[in-house]
């Protein structure tokens, strides 16, 4: 199964594929069938808008219950978070003194 990233960037390759060539036709049409081309490029935008905005509320949503996974982790055990807290540290700080 695809990871959501990489679902999301077929997504939008395609996307770009039918503008591209929607856009190509349209150039070659003119009038009402013109517009139609155009009002299917527009169609696509807007679905492809509502996609990045229904992920990104997904990505909130994840981000929110992580916070609040660690929030109740570290409540339930505090020494153990300041223990990785100075562990975390100490190698942040033995790797930028190597430099």
């Amino acid at each position: 199964m695809n990871s959501p990233r990489e679902t999301l960037l077929d997504d939008f390759s395609a996307l770009i594929s039918d503008a591209e060539d929607l856009l190509k036709r349209a150039g070659a049409e003119s009038g009402e069938r013109a517009k139609d081309l155009r009002a299917q490029v527009e169609a696509k935008l807007l679905a492809a808008k509502l996609r990045l905005q229904e992920l990104q509320g997904e990505a909130i949503d994840r981000a929110k219950d992580a916070a609040q996974a660690t929030d109740a982790y570290v409540r339930d055990y505090p020494w153990i978070a300041v223990g990785v807290a100075g562990a975390l540290g100490l190698v942040a700080g033995l790797l930028m003194n190597r430099r």
